[in-house]
């Protein structure tokens, strides 16, 4: 069973995004448009979860299924749409997860949702630091629980993505 962790903010995380952007670049080759860090290790400053959150966006959505062979050899597990219609999501290492593949085609909404909310996080340091705040406390909650430390998280999530996402619009 995967323990809750929740940890201060690692500088080396970046290190950790560049260094799979990368493979992941010579995997997808030009169907990749552009790649970000998202999720609260793209936060500085802000206490995470140790997994590195990656969104590619791509030219086609279908198309990435092609690739499963090659993510599978490079040590990620292919799991489909995983419940978002329109993603492609990977994640690599079993239990110890290191890394999660978001993949998104140009024009899909979900892009400007995490962008929107990472650029807010990294602007407004009050609510980083709420949000951070709750997290470990969540995760001293239920430690060996991720949906009630998940639905815990959720009702602040949903005012800060309302947030983020009007702020990211002006």
């Amino acid at each position: 069973m995967r323990k809750v962790e929740v940890s201060p903010y690692i500088e080396q995380w970046d290190r950790m995004f560049e260094d799979e952007a990368k493979k992941l670049h010579r995997i997808f080759g030009s169907e990749i448009l552009a790649i970000h860090h998202i999720g609260s290790t793209s936060v500085h400053g802000l206490k995470a979860k140790p997994i590195i959150d990656i969104m590619p966006v791509v030219r086609e959505i279908n198309k990435v299924d092609e690739y499963n062979e090659a993510m599978v050899a490079a040590g990620y597990t292919p799991k489909g749409e995983n419940g978002l219609a329109g993603r492609r999501f990977f994640q690599k290492g079993g239990d110890q997860r290191p890394h999660h593949v978001h993949v998104y085609e140009a024009g899909n909404s979900e892009i400007e949702r995490h962008l929107a909310f990472r650029d807010y996080l990294q602007t407004h340091p009050k609510d980083r630091l709420i949000y951070g705040d709750l997290k470990e406390k969540l995760a001293l909650c239920y430690p060996y629980d991720i949906n009630s430390y998940i639905k815990g998280k959720e009702p602040l999530v949903l005012e800060l993505e309302r947030k983020a996402l009007e702020w990211y619009e002006n």
